[in-house]
């Protein structure tokens, strides 16, 4: 981890973004188990993707922290609680009554507004990932969620299907990031 830290930003935001297509990749994977009714396999491939999750967490945080660091900071812990509520309920014994999502969609408004406030990614995907927070946030009042469950879950694909092809494709915009970086150490 000590050599990605000392790595320029573009390398490591494309490793955000192998990551990122990971998870997806595996995330997609557990549900077709699951839809199979292989649901042993699912939770396995579930718990997998969880644990890609929490990397890309933390790569996030150490993306983000030079745009602010206590923001990024709440947008990790956010993150974690909800892929730890996720991991509790692949366990059969462990019945819990909250959702993961109640936690990812936080994670997606702050993820969000740290794009926006950010220098070195397109203000366009921060936009959509504050509305695919304010989406999952939408499963908090289960009317509402039930007549916008298919729209609510294309936006919060789009939105971090975009964001993982922004990085994988182009990364970060290095000299913003620098600069963004600098005025963090200076401050």
């Amino acid at each position: 981890m000590l050599l990605l830290a000392e790595s320029s930003p573009r390398p490591r935001a494309r490793i955000t973004g192998v990551v990122y297509l990971l998870y997806f990749l595996t995330a997609v994977l557990a549900q077709f188990f699951v839809s199979r009714k292989q649901v042993g396999y699912g939770d396995a491939v579930n718990g997998i993707a969880f644990a890609l999750y929490i990397v890309l967490t933390l790569l996030f945080y150490s993306m983000f922290k030079s745009v602010n660091r206590l923001l990024s900071l709440i947008a990790a812990f956010f993150s974690l609680a909800g892929c730890a509520v996720g991991l509790l309920g692949l366990f059969p014994r462990t019945s819990l009554p909250i959702n993961p999502l109640w936690f990812f969609g936080p994670y997606c408004l702050l993820i969000g507004t740290l794009i926006l406030r950010s220098t070195f990614l397109p203000q366009l995907i921060g936009w959509l990932m504050v509305l695919a927070g304010l989406g999952w946030l939408a499963f908090l009042w289960p009317p509402v969620a039930r007549h916008l469950s298919l729209p609510i879950e294309v936006i919060g694909i789009v939105a971090e299907a975009s964001l993982m092809m922004w990085l994988l494709v182009m990364g970060v915009n290095v000299e913003r990031w620098n600069e963004q970086a600098s005025t963090v150490c200076e401050g």
